[in-house]
């Protein structure tokens, strides 16, 4: 089993001021809208966890893979952010599983377990109804996929769902981040993100960012959904020409190239 921690690569530019959340100088030039509650029509983050949400109940139990030291809890967001993903305090539990020890102090998580790549979820089969890899999936190796895709699957109850929001291989994020060696991208994004920390940045894969792979991962009888989702250009800095360079690409840019997947497999 593969998993690490989440980096929220379309989370709104954001800084603090004394009353909160308020909008970078860079978001609101570009968007302006996001002064009406915080976030963008490009949100990817309103678009993934508004659909999270509403294939959770009550009694929902979900387990959150590569869950870390849970980024969101800490950083400064939009209330409607902050209410979509703070889920745990509407379902029955949510537990969460990383390689990394730094998931023993996510404040969200009932349950916390550190697991070594390439062994087993440690939770029995069909304990969940809802299984969430928010940008995990293009960390994962090409030898531990298969063994990642069968563990959500073996976890999930029937009739369960296993969410995903990870870079699209082909698409501009995906693209970019793979024509930078692994050993560089702590140094190359905090020029782009300097509100990044070092500690949320790990290397790239990318053997489950296809629909390609996807299918293969997860055949036939389960119900596979994907779709590609352009968000924000927040990768680029702050930088306004930068923006618009990447709004225009984003625009002439096909579908099948968006620079995110918005995953969703229904276990049969």
């Amino acid at each position: 089993m593969t998993a690490t921690r989440r980096v929220e690569m379309d989370s709104p530019d954001v800084e603090t001021t004394e009353t909160g959340f308020s909008p970078s100088p860079t978001l609101a030039r570009l968007y302006p809208e996001a002064s009406v509650g915080g976030y963008t029509r490009r949100d990817g983050f309103v678009d993934f966890y508004t659909r999270v949400n509403a294939l959770l109940d009550p009694s929902s139990e979900v387990l959150d893979f590569g869950a870390g030291r849970g980024q969101w809890a800490h950083d400064p967001m939009p209330a409607t952010h902050t209410f979509l993903r703070s889920f745990h305090e509407r379902v029955r539990r949510v537990v969460g599983v990383d390689v990394d020890d730094a998931v023993i102090s996510n404040p969200t998580l009932e349950d916390a377990q550190v697991v070594p790549s390439g062994s087993p979820i440690p939770y029995a089969d069909s304990t969940f109804d809802l299984v969430l890899a928010d940008y995990v999936l293009e960390h994962v190796t090409e030898s531990d996929a298969p063994q990642v895709a069968g563990e959500v699957m073996r976890v999930l109850k029937p009739g369960g769902w296993f969410c995903a929001r990870t870079p699209n291989k082909w698409g501009l994020i995906g693209v970019g981040a793979r024509t930078v060696p692994n050993d560089l991208h702590t140094r190359v994004l905090a020029r782009l993100q300097p509100g990044r920390k070092a500690e949320d940045v790990f290397p790239v894969e990318y053997h489950m960012n296809t629909r390609r792979d996807l299918r293969r991962l997860f055949p036939s009888p389960h119900e596979l959904v994907v779709y590609g989702h352009s968000s924000e250009p927040t990768y680029m800095g702050s930088s306004v020409p930068a923006w618009r360079a990447a709004q225009l690409l984003d625009r002439v840019t096909p579908p099948r190239l968006a620079s995110t997947l918005m995953v969703f497999v229904r276990k049969r």
